[in-house]
């Protein structure tokens, strides 16, 4: 069995130490477990339908076989074959298992046939095809044996008997678990708990490990209530309140916004706000938002009594629709813990906007938990070599190693949101989200929540939050290309996430990338296809460059873009740490410098070593040269594993670490990881509601005096201007340009005039509002009514905080399509806002 199989591993205790056992899940294969660096990997080996034997390997890559499996094991005794390490010492079964097995049959020596033969069930095999005793079956359960020594049963005193290597583990448990005890009560000595009665046995090993178990419990048990205490005197000490114990004082003051729903007075209050929403195709319904009793109630006839009230403690989630303007989903819960999702559809973009209002404002009136306008997310990207990861990934996960890290005293600080990247990943999915999740709780004590996991064969992507942020996350997207052979295979390719954080939209993209250091055209084009086919984000921007989708895109992985210079050279910078001079000859360096890939996106400054490619099992030198069936190849080291991201104009991002791990040698690539401040927006609250006003409400308005365009094109059509934001009720268009001249070769110079561009009104007029608010253009060609086709798009993002005035300010940006730079454009704009709505205030950031 597996537990059989890594105890012997673990007594043997040396670096290639091996043993083949039948498998325990697919009938007729076997396991082959290699312990290194304290990791006990298993490699399956699987027959075909001719009887031959290879270990399995990834999707894509050429399996050998072997008609024997002492064939199989002597080849695998030769280094560079795929394996975490060369089988080199064969481990045998204990001798008095031996022992006891020899009485019951003799044993001999023999050629070890095909599998799925009778003899070779459960055994253990050695280089030399030696068949071994059969393995001893698996115990009963722990509980089961204390509840028979409990009882005195002298049959499980008999079949009990204490391994050294528990021993080990539970005296190693013991010593840290008093050490932290004497934290908390240092006089206590709860080494010697009071022996319980009826585990005294003739064994003395047996009632020693049974009192060490004893004392494990015991000690668990005592240092959860005086934790408990010492966190309640703290409490109390320093006059704090814990959120989820203690209720939330009395607010002293109500809102600005909740005391406009008052009587001038304060004596009696105005109706409560009361909307038209439709309710599935056609039925009709009132909802009546109170503000103050912390409630909505839902009436099929707006005079009527209410069908339904939801208390504001029951809502879960608020998801308005990208692709209805005027539509929104409520999920909220109901007895028996079942949650009931509905959607209204209101009579405009505008009174959407003012239900969202108010449940936001009932939300804080009554909570005291405020929306978060700074989150730390952390990306981290890694290449497993088709190998297991080790028990430990806590360097990774918290950012230490080499390179720009964080300080030791924010390490163990959780991040809001962690994106794990990963290439040439051999577990299963569910297995490696759920390692990933008890990772991170264990190094961090919170059970984080799955957001989304997409896997491409051996490429995964997953995205993990903290629990009080499931209920900000909406409208997740995931999505998958190949770039393999011919763009069919999976081998290479990328995976991709996006959703929204409150009101900040974020993308995902984790790539491999095609390999070699003369195919740097073929990672080129890698990276377009995956830009052009990943289909993340809202729809309706579909037509719009992917890195102009979302507010932050985030874009890592292997990309495989390697070092221009002789593999001497660069070992030598490397011992001397002078990665400037490497990095004058970095593929990826010098092609973003010629516009060829990842236009305006950001990189930290890369201070650690090269990740790839390093001998596995150490981090103390280069492995590189690879030995193919073609001859020797060159893979000199490289930055590889890369984390690199683009925000929109005028946002807030701060990369707060970029590095990589120095512990984790199990594959060829070193683990990287980066770790960033990110300002996010959420729901809008203006300080005077919707319907407050006696009037008709303002409106603030985006006026256009001039635009000027320069495409790169040889064509002379017409084009026109597509407006798009989220604080626009719908799309907007310009009429055709008023000016066009050809003044340079192959570039088209058009121009509209302020008469021919549309003025636009947001839906809400709010300064505090607007200033976090972008708008995309889109150059459109008048013939062709596509993004592309007589005239080469162009699009790009304007931020309109810095419009934001009575005087027209002067705007500047390239142009971009399908991750190419294909002009530029200018020109002035003003952001009007009404005088009462221009207070603001003071962000984080």
């Amino acid at each position: 069995s597996r537990v059989v199989a890594e105890e012997l591993l673990a007594k043997a205790g040396r670096d290639g130490c091996f043993l083949v056992r039948d498998s325990e899940s697919v009938s007729g294969a076997y396991a082959l477990c290699l312990l290194f660096q304290r990791h006990v990997h298993t490699y399956r080996i699987l027959p075909d339908d001719e009887g031959l034997l290879s270990v399995q390997t990834i999707q894509g890559i050429q399996a050998k076989c072997f008609r024997t499996l002492p064939d199989l094991i002597g080849a695998y005794q030769q280094p560079n074959n795929g394996l975490v390490t060369p089988l080199l010492y064969p481990v045998h079964r204990a001798r008095q298992a031996a022992d006891e097995d020899s009485a019951k049959a003799p044993q001999h020596r023999t050629r070890h046939c095909l599998p799925g033969a009778a003899q070779a069930s459960g055994r253990v095999l050695g280089t030399e095809g030696e068949q071994l005793p059969q393995l001893p079956t698996l115990s009963p359960s722990p509980s089961w044996w204390l509840s028979m020594l409990h009882q005195g049963s002298g049959e499980a005193q008999h079949q009990v008997s204490p391994s050294p290597l528990l021993c080990s583990e539970i005296d190693f448990t013991l010593a840290g678990l008093e050490t932290l005890a004497r934290v908390f009560d240092p006089p206590a000595s709860p080494r010697s708990p009071v022996r319980e009665q009826g585990l005294l046995t003739s064994d003395p090993d047996l009632e020693l490990l049974l009192n060490k178990i004893s004392a494990v419990n015991h000690l668990l048990s005592s240092l959860e209530k005086k934790v408990l205490k010492s966190l309640q005197e703290t409490v109390s000490r320093h006059n704090l309140v814990l959120p989820s114990v203690a209720a939330a004082p009395p607010p002293t003051a109500k809102p600005l916004a909740m005391q406009s729903f008052e009587g001038r007075h304060g004596a009696t209050r105005e109706p409560r706000p009361c909307l038209q929403v439709k309710v599935g195709k056609s039925q009709r319904a009132a909802l009546r938002v109170d503000v103050e009793a912390g409630t909505v109630a839902i009436s099929k006839k707006g005079s009527g009594p209410p069908e339904e009230t939801i208390p504001q403690d029951r809502f879960l989630q608020l998801i308005k629709y990208q692709s209805v303007q005027s539509k929104v989903r409520l999920v909220y819960s109901r007895e028996l813990q079942k949650s009931l999702s509905r959607d209204f559809v209101f009579t405009s973009a505008r009174k959407r906007e003012a239900f969202c209002q108010l449940l936001q404002l009932m939300r804080i009136q009554h909570s005291n938990l405020d929306e978060p306008e700074l989150i730390s997310v952390y990306v981290g990207t890694w290449n497993m070599g088709s190998t297991p990861p080790p028990r430990s990934l806590a360097s990774w996960l918290t950012s230490r190693g080499l390179g720009h890290t964080q300080d030791e005293t924010t390490t163990c600080i959780p991040h809001d949101i962690y994106v794990i990247g990963t290439q040439e990943n051999s577990l299963g999915d569910r297995e490696w989200v759920e390692f990933l999740r008890a990772s991170l709780k264990t190094l961090m004590a919170i059970d984080y929540r799955v957001v989304a996991l997409q896997c491409l064969w051996s490429i995964k992507i997953v995205v993990l939050v903290k629990p009080e942020h499931e209920r900000r996350i909406s409208h997740v997207h995931t999505s998958s290309v190949k770039t393999g052979i011919a763009n069919t295979l999976g081998n290479k390719g990328a995976v991709g996430v996006s959703f929204l954080f409150n009101g900040t939209s974020f993308g995902f993209v984790n790539c491999h990338l095609a390999s070699g250091s003369e195919k740097t055209h073929r990672r080129n084009q890698n990276y377009s296809d995956i830009l052009r086919s990943l289909v993340l984000g809202d729809k309706q921007l579909g037509g719009f460059d992917l890195t102009l989708r979302f507010t932050h895109l985030f874009w890592f992985g292997d990309l495989n873009y390697r070092l221009d210079m002789d593999v001497q050279d660069i070992l030598a910078h490397i011992t001397k740490k002078e990665f400037e001079a490497l990095l004058a000859v970095d593929q990826l360096n010098l092609e973003r410098e010629k516009n060829k890939v990842f236009l305006r996106f950001s990189e930290g400054d890369i201070s650690f070593p090269p990740t790839y490619r390093y001998e596995r099992g150490s981090r103390d030198s280069y492995m590189w040269q690879k030995f193919k069936p073609t001859g020797v190849r060159l893979s000199v080291p490289s930055w590889c594993d890369r984390i690199l991201w683009k925000s929109h104009p005028e946002t807030h991002v701060v990369c707060n670490s970029y590095g990589c791990t120095d512990d984790i040698v199990t594959s060829d690539h070193s683990p990287v990881f980066a770790t960033f401040e990110v300002g996010v927006t959420s729901q809008f609250v203006p300080k005077k509601p919707p319907g407050s006003e006696s009037g008709p409400e303002p409106l603030a308005c985006i006026e256009w005096e001039s635009v000027e365009v320069i495409v790169k094109t040889t064509s002379r059509s017409k084009c026109y201007i597509e407006f798009h934001s989220y604080c626009l009720e719908e799309a907007q268009r310009s009429g055709e340009n008023t000016s066009q001249s050809c003044d340079i070769p192959g570039f088209l110079k058009l121009g509209w005039a302020a008469k021919h561009l549309p003025v636009l009104n947001p839906i809400l007029p709010d300064l505090e509002y607007l200033g976090d608010q972008h708008l995309l253009l889109s150059i459109k060609g008048v013939e062709s009514c596509e993004s592309y086709g007589a005239v080469p798009a162009g699009e790009c993002c304007i931020a309109m905080r810095s419009m934001i005035g009575s005087m027209a300010q002067q705007f500047e940006t390239f142009l971009f399509h399908r991750g190419e730079e294909t002009g530029s454009i200018r020109g002035w704009m003003k952001v009007r806002v009404p005088k009462d709505r221009r207070s603001t205030r003071e962000r984080l950031y």
